[in-house]
Order: C-alpha cells, then sequence, then structure tokens
C-alpha cells in the first residue's frame, strides 16, 4: 500500500500540516506530555512555601526535587523498553494513572515525607516521552513524523517555563496544594485522551522483562544521581558523595556486561554504539548540562534586591514572566527543525541550536544586568532548546528500528537528565561559593561565571554534534528519508 492509499495519508500539497486522521492522537499524546513537563518544575516556586509550611530545612525540602528526578530517570529506561514489548498505549496509560496517583498523594500531602513519596511516584509519568515518540513513529505517516516528534520534544522546554510561571498566581490566590490539584486534573485528561483516541502499538519487541538489567540500571543511575542532587548539602568531598559516584561505576559496568550476556537484554549495547545513537546522547548530555545548570538561576537573580547593585527585586509572578519568551520561541522552532530536519537531516538543525544557545548565554553573561537582556536571552535560548530537543529526539528514532524508539530515546531523555542534573548543580556551587560583602546574597561573578560556563558547554555540544555520521546536508538527509521508508512501512502495516 502507498502513502497515498494509507489511512493517515496527507493529501496532496499539505505535507506539513498535520492531517485529520492523526489530530485528535497528536493532541491526546501533547497533552500527556505536557502535564508531566509541567510538574517537573511546577513545584521549583513553591519550595520556600514548603519549606515554611513544614518547617524544614533547605537540604530537606531539596528532596521533593530528587525524589522525582530519581524516579523519572529510572521509569524512562524501564517503561520505555516494557512499552516496546507489551504495547505503547497500555503503558503510556498505565504510567499516566500512576502519575495521577502521585499527583494525587501530593496534593493531600500533610506532612514532607508523605510528599517526598508521593513525588518518588510522580516520577513514574516520564516514560510518556519515550512512550509518545514510539507511538507517532508507528502511527504517524512519515512526512509528518519530524515535526510531530518536534513539538512532542517541545514540552520538555515550554513546560520548564510555564512551570516557573503558573505557580506564583497560584499560591498567591489559593495555596500550593493547588498546584497539584490543578495538576491532576489535566493528567486525567491526558488519559482520557489517549484512551479515547491513540490505538494500540503495532510493532513489538517480544520477550521477558530483563529484571537483572534493571535493577542494575536503577542502582547505577540512583547511585550517580544521589550525589548529584545532594552534593552540595553533603559535601562534595564526603564519604556518602564518593562511596555513591564508585557505586554508580561499578554498577554501571557491571549493567554492561550483564546486558551484553543475556540474550533478551533490557537495553541492546550495540545499539547504543551506533554512531548516530551515541553522538545524540552525548549531544543530550552536554545539552542538559548547559542549558539548565543556568536557567534555574535566572529566578534567582531575578528576585536579587537591586540594592546590592544588580537583580531586580522580582517576585516570584514576575520572576516566572522572564521565561515566557523561551516557552513562545520554542514552541515555534520545534517544528521549524522538525521540517528543516525532513528536508536536509537533523544533524544541521542540532549544530544550529547548539550555536544559538552559545549566543544566548553570551546575552546572559554580558546583559544580565537589565531586564531586556534576561528577556532577549530567553527568547532567544528558547530557539536553541526547541530546535535541540527535536534534532535530537529524530536522530535517535531515526537510527533505530520501530520496535527500539522507546528504548533508545528513554536513555536519551536519561542522559540529559544526567546533564541537567549535573548543570544545576555545579551552577549553585559556582553561584554559591561567592556572596556580596555583608550578605548572603551570591556575588553578581558567580551568575557571569555560570553563564559563561553554559555558552562554552553548548559549544562543545556543537562539537558533539558535528561528530555525528554524515555532512549537515547530503547524508544527513538520506536518514530522514530511512525515517520515511520505516514510518511509511509503519502506517502500510496499520
Amino acid at each position: 500500500m502507498t502513502d497515498a492509499e494509507t489511512p493517515n495519508a496527507l493529501s496532496a500539497g499539505d505535507d506539513d500540516a498535520p492531517s485529520s486522521s492523526v489530530a485528535a492522537p497528536f493532541a491526546a499524546l501533547l497533552v500527556a506530555v505536557l502535564s508531566f513537563s509541567l510538574m517537573q518544575t511546577m513545584v521549583v516556586p513553591v519550595l520556600p512555601d514548603l519549606q515554611r509550611e513544614f518547617n524544614a530545612s533547605t537540604t530537606d525540602v531539596s528532596w521533593v526535587l530528587s525524589s522525582f528526578l530519581i524516579t523519572a530517570s529510572v521509569a524512562t529506561a524501564l517503561l520505555g523498553r516494557v512499552g516496546d514489548m507489551f504495547g505503547k498505549r497500555r503503558i503510556l496509560i498505565a504510567c499516566l494513572s500512576v502519575f495521577a496517583i502521585g499527583t494525587l498523594l501530593c496534593a493531600v500531602a500533610d506532612s514532607l515525607p508523605l510528599l517526598i513519596a508521593a513525588r518518588a511516584v510522580q516520577g513514574v509519568g516520564s516514560a510518556a516521552f519515550p512512550l509518545a515518540f514510539g507511538i507517532v513513529r508507528e502511527q504517524f505517516p512519515p512526512k509528518q513524523v519530524p515535526v510531530a516528534i518536534g513539538l512532542i520534544s517541545s514540552t520538555f522546554g515550554i513546560g520548564f517555563g510555564i512551570g516557573l510561571v503558573l505557580p506564583g498566581p497560584i499560591v498567591d490566590s489559593l495555596s500550593w496544594q493547588w498546584v497539584f490539584w490543578l495538576g491532576l486534573a489535566m493528567i486525567l485528561l491526558g488519559v482520557l485522551a489517549v484512551a479515547a483516541f491513540v490505538d494500540e502499538s503495532v510493532h513489538r519487541s517480544p520477550g521477558r522483562v530483563d529484571w537483572v538489567g534493571g535493577a542494575l540500571l536503577s542502582g547505577a543511575v540512583v547511585a550517580l544521581l544521589l550525589p548529584i542532587s545532594q552534593g552540595k548539602s553533603w559535601g562534595w568531598d564526603s564519604p556518602a558523595v564518593i562511596g555513591s559516584f564508585v557505586a554508580a561505576v561499578v554498577l554501571g559496568a557491571v549493567f554492561v556486561v550483564v546486558e551484553r550476556r543475556v540474550r533478551e537484554p533490557l537495553i541492546d549495547i550495540e545499539l547504543l554504539r551506533r554512531p548516530a545513537v551515541a553522538t545524540s546522547h552525548v549531544a543530550a548530555l552536554i545539552i542538559g548540562f548547559g542549558m539548565h545548570g543556568a536557567f534555574t538561576l535566572v529566578p534567582l537573580l531575578a528576585q536579587t534586591p537591586p540594592e546590592v547593585g544588580f537583580g531586580f527585586g522580582s517576585s516570584v509572578t514576575e520572576t516566572g514572566l522572564f521565561m515566557v519568551p523561551m516557552a513562545v520561541t520554542m514552541l515555534i522552532a520545534s517544528p521549524l527543525a522538525g521540517r528543516i530536519g525532513a528536508a536536509v537531516g537533523f544533524k544541521l538543525p542540532l549544530v544550529i541550536a547548539c550555536l544559538i544557545g552559545v549566543v544566548g548565554f553570551g546575552i546572559y553573561a554580558v546583559g544580565h544586568s537589565s531586564e531586556w537582556a534576561i528577556y532577549l536571552g530567553s527568547g532567544v535560548l528558547g530557539v536553541g532548546v526547541g530546535l535541540a530537543y527535536a534534532a535530537l529526539a529524530n536522530l535517535v528514532v531515526a537510527a533505530v528500528d520501530p520496535g527500539q524508539v522507546g528504548e533508545a530515546t528513554g536513555i536519551n531523555t536519561i542522559m540529559r537528565t544526567i546533564g541537567s542534573s549535573l548543570g544545576t548543580q555545579i551552577a549553585a556551587s559556582i553561584v554559591a561559593s561567592k556572596t556580596v560583602p555583608g550578605t548572603t546574597i551570591p556575588a553578581e561573578s558567580g551568575y557571569t561565571a555560570t553563564f559563561v560556563m553554559s555558552a562554552i558547554a553548548l559549544g562543545a555540544a556543537t562539537l558533539a554534534a558535528l561528530a555525528g555520521p554524515g555532512s549537515l546536508r547530503r547524508a544527513a538527509a538520506s536518514g530522514a528519508d530511512a525515517t520515511a521508508v520505516k514510518s511509511s512501512s509503519s502506517s502500510a502495516t496499520v
């Protein structure tokens, strides 16, 4: 059956616009992944309220973020692979349901330990991204796949930006619990939409769940992310931090050995050795490090009282507005990356994204004493993030078979998460290393150094992107064609 004959085929002259046959499932997937990306950051602006509510220390309340991050990283790889085996729609609905239960527990939590545990349950929702990528790859018309994946990828950053804006008015008008009640409503809407409009997967990777591999991978990820998230409070040279890093290396090495020998591995190690996959994972790690490390400091910079010589003395609501340009430009850039990639391959938009990131952080570094520079830098970085996330996802999807999409994109998400965690903690350490004389307020030099560090990181990510297979146009375009062929096969099967 040809593309023109498939039920999901595009009409002539409208190859890039969503067709009516996929509009509903695409909207359902967007709601599902956006509900998770919002919950990643909506809790950040309310941490001070939680600290006061539960009379907790800064270290204790930081576990509200750490528990979510650790569970999310583990669930992304495990459930992405399980979705490849048992059906992506089924597993997506299951993980969103668990996500909803965790959000409900957050809303009714009356103690910090319960809230931390509930946030850990919420992290299961992270599998929505690799599962959504797999569904798009299998069920959407080939020429729509790059744009659709680009838009879904953009919700990583859009949720980040919006998640910093919404909580201010919500907490000011209601209470911190309403952040979770409203999040729960959106999650339930996502569950219903996926159940109603998304078809079950056609492609499966049959086999048994590699529980040993899952346990080893989970242990390695937890051992790595735990000291990263708690290093500042525990002390970077403490036995707990050093021991955790050593444990991460050992568990990771054992995981590789086991996966190479088991008949049905959780992760195909040979898959990670493919040049397109390997360079995409390295780029994701560095991009996560550079992007999120500085992003998390913009709210702190904005709320700094101008009496110390910099900062704007912004409220929580006003602080969130600095991130609005990023959310807007990201929404524009992500589908643009899909169209560029469909035409010439996704290596070019990834390289462009990294270079734009260098420019954005350069604006932050040079002009962060002015509000206009923060708005401009956010807008520029939104273009970079939108292009980068869309290109990374499409590069990985194009390099693997349909039955490996959840597995491969799950690992890519983990790499970005690890990079984000590293960048956030290192950036926070740099900023906290020097304070304004006579105060506990971080000095301006720390912010400048962090923005420069992020610009350098994006420069390194550019080199990683250039190291990927193929030229910036010709060979990369053949990769896009390969995506179309595989997706066409999937559509024909449907």
